[in-house]
């Protein structure tokens, strides 16, 4: 009964729990399949296009424009095998960007985010983690990079209802990752010259395993 509470209070696309975070576990398959059913699969820009480089426009308008793009890009994403996309790795220059990530516990997230921003973390929750990481707008290319293992990311969802999404481990670095992207930064910004260089040399030498926008 709670939880129908506090769905009815907050209006938005996802439940929330007692502190504020969306519910973004459950129904996770129904709700992927019902996004990306109704989209048009896009293929991904790479790094070198303008648009993956510069900060994205905030989301003003949440309307059937808006639910459509969420729809492409989920269908994108999973056509490309990821777990999160950001607008402008479509090519759209809009501070959005979906998900559909595993955790380290193997529990599963969906969800939506506008306008996001990375909350800062207290020096006791900034525990780093030094994974591996790639970027389908870096095809084929990975490499390691320390990100705290806990995020919490503020903004909105599709409807324009305010969220508050969190996560640890592999779902944290996503949400880092994705916000990152609207900001017109790519995980390779973010590593050395000699690693980012093996990294380009490694998307250079690779074949993506899904439809890419050639720049130039």
């Amino acid at each position: 009964m709670a939880q129908q509470d506090t769905d009815q209070q907050h209006g938005g696309v996802l439940p929330v729990d007692d502190e504020g975070f969306v519910i973004d576990t459950e129904d996770c398959e129904a709700r992927e399949a019902a996004y990306r059913e109704r989209g048009t699969s896009r293929p991904i820009t790479v790094v070198g296009n303008p648009v993956l480089h510069t900060e994205c426009k905030d989301v003003t308008a949440f309307d059937e424009e808006l639910a459509q793009l969420v729809d492409d890009m989920f269908a994108s994403q999973r056509t490309a095998e990821g777990v999160g996309l950001a607008a402008n790795q479509i090519g759209v220059d809009l501070k959005v960007f979906v998900y559909d990530c595993m955790d380290d516990s193997g529990t599963r997230h969906v969800g939506v985010v506008c306008n996001p921003v990375l909350r800062e973390l207290p020096a006791d929750q900034r525990v780093l983690d030094a994974s591996n990481e790639g970027c389908l707008s870096v095809p084929t290319a990975y490499a390691e990079l320390a990100r705290p293992d806990y995020a919490v990311v503020t903004g909105q969802d599709e409807k324009g209802h305010p969220v508050v999404v969190r996560g640890s481990g592999y779902f944290a670095r996503c949400l880092q990752h994705e916000t990152d992207h609207l900001y017109g930064q790519l995980y390779i910004d973010r590593l050395s010259k000699r690693d980012r260089k093996d990294a380009l040399r490694q998307m250079e030498e690779g074949t993506p395993r899904y439809p890419v926008v050639a720049n130039g």
